[in-house]
């Protein structure tokens, strides 16, 4: 979709995915704890959630919590699940407000109950919402959601629900936490790291990717036009010649 920004016409991806990175540092430079930068980075999501409707992005999907995230201290971990448990009960009225749906991706089955079950609860409060489509990833990790979607095609098979010979890409992908949702047109990875991080391998295969130095809590409207501005340059021929 091509959208007028300040004079310049840019081609508005249809699904955004990101990376968050950041909330530590940006902590760190302002001599403040680290759960201090979580909060504020929880702040930049409500913020980025808003841009992304106004700009007419469809898909957004975020990586708050990862598999590996758990190695973290103790007290880190703590704040980010206390941080979660208020995000996703204040969500339920402000998503409605916004008519935007949001979905929970990742393993469940390591989370605490009680998280579980606002992540149920915010997930059937905005079912029928159909502006933004917010994903959030928590206790997710790429690897993990592969080897969950090959074991449940594999039992599938052995209780003679699907043929191994039926199996294609789309079969994959049907089995995998974002079946409901695109690919990710276009990768951002806020605080200048330059890796994916084990986050939807599969579904960024042809993915453009945009990594800014800016740290996730100071992301803001600027830096996603910037970053739609560089997709709107890319010449995506998903391995075709042109």
């Amino acid at each position: 979709m091509n959208k007028e920004i300040n004079g310049e016409m840019i081609n508005i991806p249809e699904h955004v995915a990101i990376i968050m990175d950041g909330n530590g540092r940006w902590a760190k430079k302002r001599l403040m704890p680290r759960t201090y930068g979580h909060s504020e980075g929880a702040k930049a999501i409500e913020r980025t959630c808003e841009n992304a409707d106004e700009l007419g992005i469809k898909y957004l999907t975020v990586y708050a919590f990862s598999t590996e995230n758990w190695k973290r201290s103790v007290e880190e971990v703590s704040t980010i699940m206390n941080i979660f448990r208020k995000y996703l009960v204040d969500s339920i009225e402000r998503s409605n407000r916004n008519n935007m749906r949001v979905r929970i991706i990742g393993k469940r089955e390591d989370l605490p109950k009680d998280i579980v079950e606002k992540m149920d609860n915010l997930e059937e409060a905005t079912a029928n919402n159909t502006g933004l489509q917010f994903s959030v990833a928590i206790n997710y990790g790429g690897r993990d959601e592969i080897t969950r979607a090959v074991r449940q095609i594999a039992s599938d098979c052995m209780a003679g629900k699907l043929s191994p010979d039926a199996v294609t890409e789309d079969t994959v992908s049907a089995y995998l936490d974002t079946k409901e949702l695109t690919d990710p047109d276009l990768l951002i990875r806020t605080s200048g790291e330059l890796r994916t991080s084990n986050f939807l391998p599969w579904q960024i295969a042809y993915s453009e990717f945009y990594f800014t130095d800016v740290l996730w809590p100071d992301f803001d409207m600027d830096e996603l036009v910037n970053a739609c501005r560089y997709y709107s340059h890319r010449d995506r021929r998903y391995g075709g010649v042109k």
